[in-house]
């Protein structure tokens, strides 16, 4: 069986954050882990090997702005990728291109 693919998805409003985990989990390929700060997904990445950093919305442009940063110079196998809406169809499709783009890199 083909190991699961690790995306951390991180955003601010609790209820949407778990529904975007929930609909991740939902392909037996993937294994989402959520969190609500920069701080703890910093801390996330470097305990655990992500494939991909999904930002949903309520982050701040700064706290945007800096988790992306710090993720490109200290994890840059790491895919990130923003998602902030638009149904579960279009959540898969951004997944599926960001792990298709990792493997053109």
């Amino acid at each position: 069986m083909q190991a699961q693919t690790e995306i951390l998805v991180i955003g601010t409003n609790d209820v949407i954050l778990k529904t975007i985990v929930r609909l991740v989990n939902n392909n037996i390929l993937w294994n989402a882990t959520g969190v609500s700060s920069v701080s703890e997904a910093l801390s996330r990445c470097k305990k655990n090997h992500y494939q991909v950093l999904l930002i949903g919305a309520g982050l701040s442009e700064e706290e945007e702005a800096s988790v992306r940063r710090e993720v490109s110079e200290n994890y840059p196998d790491i895919r990130i990728m923003l998602h902030y809406g638009g149904g579960s169809g279009l959540l898969s499709a951004e997944i599926y291109l960001a792990l298709a783009q990792k493997k053109a890199d």
